[in-house]
């Protein structure tokens, strides 16, 4: 009976709260009324932006930086390790007309576009040049046309598909395709457009303020790292802070397109420039031949430090490592101090490229594996190759229990790259190093010191030969060397075909 009388129970309950939610309910509008009238009228200029309000510098009395940083990413690309952050640059001209210099990062946009607001103060956008249609630079562009719809855009001929490819419009209703050495007034300034080809994409173009002598460089002059404050490269010690993240960024990013860096070298040392604007790093306003050197070191595949040595080692059970450190051990011994040793299993490939640049010869050692090259040291040599490393000096040493063959291997894939040479006799060591291999080892090192000492001059002469008829691509600067393009050739950057070459004179 009691379970009879608390189910009854339960039903009164139940049917109780039911009427009573049907009375709320009858109640409701009048509460939420009476809730409307209690709340006060608030407008959205009341509500702070999620970011803040902006952060903008001058650069001088006419042109405002509106960057960002970047503390969150790890990764650039998806590809290089940026413990130290990247800066995504943009800059805003205030003349008769008001001109943007690319966008930013689509995950920044919210505090570009309001560094933007403030800089304008009011005025309206009248111009947007792209000078690089990567995503980290352009990605705001369709939100600066629905924000500006009177803006007018200037790009590259070659950007013009790139740009209906990311954002479904076709550019030329919204602006002008312009060519090398086309002119944009804009009140007291003076714009020209320099074409960039392949610096480092097709598209890339930079633009030069012919009244404050100002290059917009795009990614060339560029560097990894967030700016901690300070805007311009002479306020920090860039030397010791900057200069290994701006060497990694440009060997990685724009390190297989020396030629044509190059060739942007050669228009830059025919204008007068008195400031770099990059899209990443410091803004560069004094000490510009500090920079230009590093850029023509680096583009002409020219050892930075040609005395240096880089010994990079891989080793499954410390034999190869021990190898590596008696050759530096040696070397330093002998009074090459600038050495540096790498695991090539434990250190980021991007920074082993930046080292290979930065160095005049390369110890590679490697252990025997699978009958081949040690799989990361592999990778690191095919990647040298990728980014077109040139004219060093290398030495090898090998390691194998029962059937040492990487050093041929290796030496099979430097030898394919240009103006590259062996400096002493390859080093083979069983397992691990005995007293005769010690000696090898040694005699190694010693080979490297005499080379040193006097190799400059024969490795340059040595990386001067000429083989045959060189085909400029006209579109992207790519050279195709031999006696005639082929019919059915194609661009292996830009994809044109073979009437697209020109022949260099």
């Amino acid at each position: 009976m009691g379970k009879e009388l608390s189910r009854r129970d339960f039903l009164k309950t139940t049917a109780a709260g039911a009427v009573g939610a049907m009375a709320m309910g009858a109640m409701g509008p009048f509460a939420s009324a009476k809730a409307e009238e209690a709340a006060p009228k608030v407008t959205t200029e009341q509500f702070s932006r999620f970011t803040g309000v902006h952060n903008v510098r001058r650069i001088t009395d006419d042109l405002v930086y509106l960057g960002v940083n970047d503390r969150r990413t790890e990764l650039f690309e998806n590809v290089y390790p940026i413990p130290r952050g990247v800066a995504y640059n943009s800059y805003l001209l205030l003349d008769e007309k008001t001109v943007l210099f690319d966008t930013v990062d689509r995950n920044f946009s919210a505090q570009f576009f309001e560094n933007l607001t403030c800089a304008l103060n009011g005025r309206t956008l009248d111009y947007l040049v792209i000078n690089h249609m990567e995503p980290d630079h352009s990605s705001a562009i369709s939100e600066v046309l629905h924000r500006y719809p009177n803006v007018v855009l200037y790009f590259s001929k070659t950007a013009a598909p790139i740009i209906k490819q990311f954002f479904g419009f076709e550019p030329t209703k919204h602006g002008y395709a312009v060519e090398e050495g086309m002119t944009l007034e804009t009140g007291r300034h003076k714009l020209m457009f320099v074409m960039a080809p392949m610096v480092h994409w097709p598209e890339v173009m930079m633009t030069y303020d012919m009244t404050d002598k100002v290059l917009f460089s795009a990614d060339g002059f560029g560097s990894f790292g967030a700016l901690d404050g300070n805007l311009f490269a002479d306020e920090v010690n860039f030397d010791s802070d900057w200069l290994a993240d701006a060497r990694r960024y440009y060997c990685n990013i724009v390190g297989k397109y020396g030629k044509q860096v190059q060739d942007v070298l050669a228009k830059a040392g025919t204008i007068d420039i008195q400031m770099l604007c990059p899209l990443h790093g410091p803004i560069w306003r004094q000490d510009l031949g500090y920079i230009l050197d590093k850029y023509d070191k680096w583009s002409s595949y020219t050892p930075e430090n040609p005395d240096d040595v880089m010994v990079v080692y891989g080793s499954v059970y410390g034999g190869t490592e021990n190898a590596a450190g008696i050759v530096a051990s040696r070397l330093s011994m002998g009074g090459s101090h600038n050495v540096k040793v790498y695991d090539v299993s434990k250190t980021h490939v991007s920074e082993l490229i930046g080292e290979a640049f930065r160095c005049g010869h390369i110890v590679f050692a490697s252990v025997t594996y699978n009958m081949g090259i040690f799989t990361p040291m592999k990778n690191f040599i095919m990647d040298l190759a990728a980014h077109n490393l040139q004219n060093r000096t290398y030495s090898l040493v090998e390691n194998g229990s029962w059937s040492p063959v990487s050093a041929q291997l290796m030496k099979e894939l430097l030898d394919g790259m240009t103006g590259m040479r062996q400096v002493g006799e390859t080093v083979t060591i069983r397992s691990t190093t005995d007293a005769e291999a010690f000696d090898k080892l040694n005699a190694l090192a010693d080979a490297i010191l005499a080379d040193i000492s006097g190799a400059a001059a024969p490795l340059a002469a040595e990386s001067q030969t000429v083989t045959s008829t060189k085909w400029v691509c006209s579109v992207c600067g790519y050279v195709y060397e031999g006696e005639t393009v082929p019919e059915d050739y194609k661009c292996p950057i830009c994809g044109v075909g073979p009437d697209k070459f020109v022949k260099e004179e």
